[in-house]
């Protein structure tokens, strides 16, 4: 792609290209066609800004085939679906990065996470696209990481003209029309946009790109730190010493050889089996329940993908029906009354066979055990910033905190 261009803009061109682009991406249509059109001299080709607004240079239209005009069409929806702004805004502030070059390293990083698989079945490759080999980067990352890859300088020097808009990097233009401006997309009707497209990817996985599928995954739930903390606390709690071994007699022991007559059994390691204790009780809202069922997913990631391996139990002052995980949205949670997470721990520990890791996901008013377990505990606790936290029949009743043998991670709190 190459800047430039004067005219009018040949709409009608313009609208067939976006309609190619829906039929070769369908799961793309609901955004493609959620973006207002805005004709712009001042743009070098095609851009968008945060509020859903797509600004296209006439001269660009006029030159560029229908196919390749596609090709943009995903191109650009892509930077907006992705929240490059928004991840461009967060990095420039974790970074420290300021000034309009570090913004356009965020758009050719965008650019490059965008382009390294968008293309191909039924989208042409547009002129002068920027993708990770033209920097001599690996496939399949995300912007955040290429940028700690490269900087500007002879490789990039030919991509100065580079404007995807302040929908890709965060940055403001001065042909912005702005959050008041006409045809903008509301932060709900944004937020819509992105569920029917992630509900359009996942219903049909195999006719997205694996960095589609990827994006549709995490669409509303990216990762944050809380889950990142808990994955580790669980890593660590399966990986130590006693979890997860067993004695097997299918490989002998090499000690056998120093026992005549007798066949000692070895020592290995299987999957490590989890039970995931949830606090369904009336001090629960309906969003922690539902941030509970996304650590559940979390939980099965984080041992390997063995679903088979983890159990869940609804628990408020009963243990209710423990059920096998096989998705996360099939698990009822029951519950509404009081608390009492003694009753869940009671429960996973009676199970055959017994875990090896007990997570218990909180708000923490519960009275816990006395005495630790015999298997390792990891603590979700759901975080309640600017709230009191007691029981509501009960005025002066405290909450104790989570024990001391058991390792406890707060779900939802940023300083996680």
């Amino acid at each position: 792609m190459t800047a430039g261009g004067a005219g009018t803009l040949d709409r009608d061109k313009l609208f067939a290209a976006r309609l190619q682009a829906a039929l070769a991406r369908p799961y793309l249509a609901t955004a493609l066609f959620a973006l207002h059109t805005v004709e712009s001299r001042q743009v070098p080709t095609m851009a968008v800004d945060r509020h859903w607004r797509c600004y296209v240079a006439p001269g660009f239209v006029d030159r560029t085939p229908v196919e390749e005009l596609a090709g943009v069409w995903v191109h650009e929806v892509s930077h907006l679906l992705r929240d490059h702004h928004g991840r461009s805004d967060r990095v420039a502030r974790e970074r420290g990065l300021t000034g309009r070059a570090e913004r356009l390293r965020m758009n050719i990083a965008a650019d490059c996470e965008i382009n390294d698989d968008v293309y191909g079945d039924g989208l042409v490759r547009p002129e002068g696209t920027v993708e990770p080999a033209t920097l001599d980067l690996p496939e399949g990352e995300l912007m955040e990481d290429y940028l700690r890859q490269f900087g500007l300088g002879p490789r990039t020097q030919d991509l100065a003209w580079l404007d995807c808009g302040s929908g890709a990097d965060g940055l403001e233009r001065e042909w912005d029309l702005g959050p008041d401006g006409g045809h903008g997309l509301s932060e709900q009707e944004r937020d819509a946009v992105r569920f029917r497209v992630a509900q359009g990817i996942t219903g049909r996985p195999g006719s997205a790109s694996k960095g589609w599928r990827r994006w549709a995954e995490e669409a509303f739930h990216p990762p944050q730190p809380w889950r990142q903390l808990l994955g580790a606390a669980l890593r660590s709690a399966v990986s130590g010493s006693g979890a997860g071994e067993d004695y097997t007699y299918g490989r002998p022991s090499r000690r056998s050889a120093g026992v005549p007559g007798a066949v000692l059994p070895s020592l290995r390691r299987r999957p490590p089996r989890v039970s995931v204790v949830v606090d369904t009780s009336g001090s629960v809202s309906d969003t922690e329940l539902g941030t509970a069922l996304l650590e559940v997913a979390a939980i099965s990631r984080a041992v390997g993908g063995r679903r088979d391996l983890v159990t869940v139990l609804s628990c408020d002052a009963a243990t209710r029906v423990v059920h096998p995980l096989c998705r996360a949205e099939g698990i009822v949670l029951l519950g509404g009354g009081g608390t009492d997470l003694r009753a869940g721990f009671a429960k996973a520990l009676r199970s055959q066979p017994r875990p090896d890791v007990i997570v218990a996901l909180t708000d923490g008013q519960t009275p816990w055990p006395s005495a630790p377990p015999p298997c390792r505990t990891v603590v979700g606790l759901f975080d309640r910033p600017g709230r009191r936290r007691w029981d509501e029949d009960e005025a002066e009743y405290v909450p104790d905190t989570p024990p001391a043998w058991a390792r406890t991670v707060v779900i939802g709190s940023a300083a996680s």
